[in-house]
């Protein structure tokens, strides 16, 4: 019966009440299937390109590639997945999904799931100090998206921005896609440089900064410079981008809290994300827009991509409020601060002073300065070569130069895989300092 009652279903055979089962007229496959209806025309290709619009925004772009294996030394994009409590979340998962009210399967909400929006906002507000409720809150694809909806809503073609330099790519792309004009401010050991961006460009329409962990120099913004940041940015009635995709990664002392709970006029739009925290493959993040802008931000997200996905929301939701999400970072952060340590011992014992590593005071990556004549791209080409991932800080720098410099990530590998990392690095090095000397 349940052969019978399959086929039936599938549109292999129909039944006549009292008269039996017959098989249909039709194969159901073959309306599955597109028939060929004429001959292939032999037309010259298509000279058709790209707009000017797409060519600005993927100008200089580099598409990571899929992982097809855990972190080799020394990736700086991915947390721990080795470490990630999969079972864990299989059965959050599991348990959501069987229980899920079928109303979670239809249209959702643009702004996000709300149990998910009320975690967040109890999170943020406990764990980074950040002033807002659960409608400030919207859920995004990653914080990649979230700068996106930013360009979009706050940003017309022309308008300037402050850039730090050295500074993300990522939101460079993006503000750059928009038609925005950038002005790149140097940084120095106390943030961004906001004396010498007023001198740039003394009104621009939005700056945007990584005041807890200064991507990629690791510097901590200081008091005083978020003061000044935030009255520049009241008195010239501009907003602050804060972007904090790591913060909660503090390995000295408390966290200092956001940039976003000193402000009280609304000007800073927070952006945080989930990939760092949990894993890259879920693609979830979030903004806390002032309330004002709500509406706008919602908008906006319905024509982008309608919703986050729901149920993904959900899961999360879920291994929040049971704890599970500040078990594991409180983990990962032991975690992390252990193989920093590794790192820097490791490279104190095998790079022969030619590298000298910073001890970080949060995130996922640190800086080696180079102590060699060759140039930081130099020893990142020799050491991709040799199986390393390897980043130069030079990369990251448009206008403001800093001495060479190796962005070393340590969070995505394990003690073993960093050893071995540091001893093919000083393979690299050593490779260049002897064909520097032969040059000579």
């Amino acid at each position: 019966m349940a052969a019978f009652d399959q086929l039936r279903g599938e549109g292999y055979t129909w039944t006549q009440v009292g008269g039996g089962t017959y098989v249909a007229s039709g194969v159901p496959d073959r309306s599955m299937a597109v028939a060929q209806t004429g001959p292939i025309l032999d037309l010259p290709q298509s000279t058709c390109g790209v707009s000017k619009r797409a060519r600005r925004a993927i100008e200089g772009v580099r598409v990571l590639p899929a992982s097809h294996s855990l972190a080799k030394a020394f990736r700086t994009y991915e947390p721990a997945v080795d470490l990630f409590p999969v079972n864990l979340w299989a059965r959050v998962a599991g348990r959501v999904l069987r229980n899920a009210p079928r109303s979670l399967y239809g249209q959702g909400s643009p702004g996000g799931y709300q149990p998910l929006r009320k975690a967040i906002a109890e999170y943020v507000g406990s764990a980074r100090g950040v002033r807002c409720d659960a409608g400030q809150v919207i859920v995004t694809s990653g914080a990649q998206q979230g700068l996106d909806l930013v360009a979009r809503i706050l940003l017309d073609p022309g308008d300037t921005v402050w850039m730090e330099d050295p500074g993300y790519p990522g939101a460079s792309f993006t503000l750059r896609a928009a038609g925005a004009k950038l002005v790149h401010v140097p940084v120095d050991d106390e943030g961004l440089m906001v004396d010498s961006a007023r001198k740039l460009a003394p009104a621009p329409r939005l700056a945007y900064v990584t005041p807890s962990n200064q991507f990629p120099l690791g510097v901590t913004m200081s008091l005083d410079r978020r003061l000044a940041l935030l009255k520049w940015a009241v008195k010239s009635g501009a907003f602050i981008i804060e972007d904090e995709y790591d913060a909660e990664y503090r390995y000295f002392g408390r966290p200092m809290a956001a940039l976003q709970s000193l402000d009280r006029s609304g000007c800073v739009v927070y952006i945080g994300t989930f990939t760092k925290m949990l894993f890259n493959a879920l693609r979830l993040g979030f903004i806390v827009v002032p309330q004002r802008l709500v509406p706008a931000f919602e908008a906006t997200r319905s024509f982008v991509d309608r919703h986050p996905p729901t149920l993904d929301q959900a899961i999360l939701a879920e291994f929040i409020l049971e704890g599970h999400f500040g078990h594991h970072v409180r983990r990962m952060r032991q975690t992390y601060a252990e193989r920093a340590s590794v790192l820097r011992d490791a490279a104190a014992k095998r790079l022969n002073g030619l590298v000298d590593v910073v001890e970080p005071v949060a995130g996922m990556r640190t800086i080696a300065w180079l102590n060699t004549d060759a140039s930081d791209i130099a020893i990142v080409e020799r050491g991709r070569s040799l199986g390393l991932e390897l980043t130069a800080l030079s990369e990251f720098a448009v206008r403001n130069s800093h001495p060479p410099a190796l962005i070393l990530g340590f969070a995505a590998c394990n003690a073993s895989e960093l050893r071995r990392g540091v001893g093919v690095l000083a393979t690299a090095l050593e490779s260049k300092r002897t064909r520097g000397k032969n040059a000579s």
